[in-house]
């Protein structure tokens, strides 16, 4: 591992501060970003340790929503009761992911920013990776793409999003909270993360030095119908293959609202907009499910390896959202 220096502020002002210097990172519970910088895929020049700032609360809004610090550890959030109670969708994908141990670590705000899983990036030993060396081309386009995109890809890059929590944020309709060193803002988080474009190096909309305070959600409106399905190898500590966030607002048996998210299809988490549309106004009816999974699917493209996902997504959106459905 390459030399750097370490920081740890205790307030929030005096890390912004700190990242403001050349080749500084932030660094909460270092579950992605050690292994990265042990692999030389990452080699940062400083590490701000945010790990004594106040932002580990999870509170309720004056609105009647919920707000979740960015150092509230994942295991913590996935069993506060003000989570499982109002919020499910978001605790199975928490519950879903990596191990007990790494969710023991792993913060909400580092969740949010944890790096692509594709194989040719995290090896240094392919030079084609224009996510990690910008114009060097994408290797994984040629070769073993299983886990790879279907939605939303590139020709500079077909990987994916990891995060399952990112995946529930989109179908809740989540804000991530930031601070740099121009103030705060809000960044819807369907709009947090990009898609590869021209740009593969790019994860988020986030600006050098920006801190993420936490997660705002909005006032529960789908805590008795949603769920959370994760399609991968095995049944712990494996990365979708193909997931879902589905949420649903019922009156009787007619669905009122609709949220879908999906995960492990595209470079962000993929909120497919025009399926929820049609299920409003709809019974849950066999028809109206596999014609929503169809349209959620819409312009996806498989390479070599990777082809099944397209049918898997659909069998995956039928099966989540007639689960959520039933919830109640």
């Amino acid at each position: 591992m390459h030399p750097f220096s370490y920081e740890r502020p205790t307030e929030v002002a005096q890390a912004v501060a700190l990242a403001q210097q050349p080749g500084a990172r932030f660094i909460g519970g270092g579950t992605n970003l050690l292994d990265l910088m042990k692999n030389g895929v990452e080699t940062p020049q400083r590490l701000i340790d945010v790990s004594r700032l106040p932002l580990a609360a999870i509170t309720e809004l004056p609105q009647g929503g919920l707000r979740i610090g960015a150092l509230a550890r994942n295991s913590d959030t996935a069993n506060h009761p003000l989570v499982r109670q109002r919020y499910p969708l978001l605790s199975q994908a928490f519950l879903s992911g990596a191990s007990p141990q790494l969710r023991n670590m792993a913060t909400v705000g580092g969740n949010l920013l944890q790096r692509t899983r594709c194989y040719y990036f995290y090896d240094t030993a392919f030079d084609k990776c224009n996510k990690r060396q910008p114009g060097s081309g994408c290797a994984a386009l040629e070769g073993y793409n299983r886990i790879h995109a279907i939605l939303g890809a590139s020709e500079q890059c077909i990987a994916t999003n990891p995060s399952d929590m990112s995946v529930a944020l989109a179908a809740l309709d989540a804000v991530v909270r930031v601070r740099g060193p121009s103030g705060e803002r809000a960044i819807a988080m369907t709009d947090f993360h990009t898609l590869p474009g021209d740009t593969p190096q790019r994860d988020s909309v986030l600006q050098p030095g920006e801190l993420i305070l936490g997660v705002d959600l909005p006032p529960a409106m789908h805590a008795d119908h949603s769920h959370y399905l994760k399609v991968r190898d095995r049944a712990s500590y494996a990365f979708a293959l193909v997931s879902v966030a589905a949420a649903l607002r019922m009156e009787n048996d007619v669905v009122r609202e609709a949220r879908i998210a999906l995960g492990g299809v595209a470079h962000k988490p993929w909120r497919a907009r025009e399926a929820e549309a049609l299920l409003v106004g709809q019974a849950l009816t066999r028809e109206v499910l596999d014609q929503c999974a169809a349209t959620a699917v819409a312009g996806a493209k498989g390479y070599e390896h990777n082809g099944f996902k397209i049918a898997l997504a659909q069998r995956a959106i039928t099966r989540a959202l007639r689960k959520a459905g039933q919830t109640a």
